[in-house]
């Protein structure tokens, strides 16, 4: 592979430098022109009450971005320090089970909510699930 740009490639750069056309957005959908995009968020190495705030925030603004899919990546928490105390919830005191409970118990974030894969959440084998967003009307 060479470092060098050719005398074309030079050409067709400065071409598009100068010219006014835009460039296709490659996330609209052509058939019926809707944003479809993913963000991704982890929420490793929060706690319970700080992932809760941050999903919330993350929704809103997601869905105000007509974001149509959220990755949320929990870990399988394998390695939570929860699991040695006898006093605290050995579920819920995991993002992967806890996260997507608040959520789903919150009517507010449920409004803007198509589904939420508890498949994902309920398989040992994952550690994230995926948000399916409404679009805004």
């Amino acid at each position: 592979m060479t470092n060098k740009l050719s005398d074309k490639d030079k050409k067709d750069w400065q071409n598009f430098l100068d010219s006014s056309e835009k460039l296709k957005t490659k996330d609209l959908d052509q058939s019926n022109h809707q944003i479809i995009l993913e963000r991704s968020i982890d929420l490793h190495g929060y706690t319970l009450d700080e992932a809760n705030k941050i999903i919330s925030k993350f929704i809103e603004n997601c869905y105000l971005n007509q974001v149509k899919k959220i990755n949320v990546i929990t870990g399988k928490g394998m390695r939570s320090k929860n699991l040695d105390d006898p006093y605290q919830s050995k579920d819920l005191s995991i993002l992967k089970y806890s996260v997507p409970e608040y959520i789903k118990n919150n009517s507010e974030l449920m409004n803007k909510i198509n589904r939420i894969d508890f498949e994902s959440v309920n398989s040992p084998s994952k550690g994230n699930f995926n948000i399916f967003l409404k679009t805004i009307k």
